[in-house]
C-alpha cells in the first residue's frame, strides 16, 4: 500500500525537476508510479485520426514517475516528510490516520 494518495501535495526528491511542487493526479500501485500535475512532461507525437475524430500534432502530458522519488510536503513547514499512520477514536470509532512524521500533524 503507498503512503501517497490522491490530491496530495508532493516534492520532486531526484531527476529534472528536482525541488518542484505538484499535486498528484493518479497513483499507480501495480507499477509503483504516480503522475504528478505539471511534472515529467513528455512531448508525444500523434498522428490524425482518419474521419477527423483526433488532431494530429504535438501533445505535452505528464508521464509517470517512481513513487520513491517523491515525498509528501509537510502542511506545517512546506518540506518533505515521511508519513506515518497512528489509530485515533472519532466518535467512539477507531481510525487509522495518516500524519506528517517531521511536524505531527494530520494529512488530508
Amino acid at each position: 500500500m503507498a503512503k501517497i494518495k490522491k490530491d496530495d501535495l508532493v516534492q520532486i526528491l531526484t531527476g529534472k525537476d528536482k525541488g518542484k511542487q505538484g499535486k498528484v493526479l493518479q497513483v499507480l500501485p501495480k507499477r509503483e508510479r504516480v503522475l504528478v500535475e505539471g511534472i515529467n512532461r513528455a512531448k508525444r507525437h500523434l498522428r490524425a485520426g482518419q474521419f477527423g475524430e483526433t488532431e494530429g500534432g504535438i501533445v505535452e502530458s505528464e508521464a509517470p514517475i517512481h513513487i520513491s522519488n517523491v515525498a509528501v510536503v509537510d502542511p506545517e513547514s512546506g518540506k518533505p516528510t515521511r508519513v506515518g499512520y497512528r489509530i485515533e477514536d472519532v466518535d467512539g470509532e477507531t481510525q487509522k490516520v495518516r500524519y506528517a512524521k517531521d511536524s505531527g500533524k494530520e494529512l488530508s
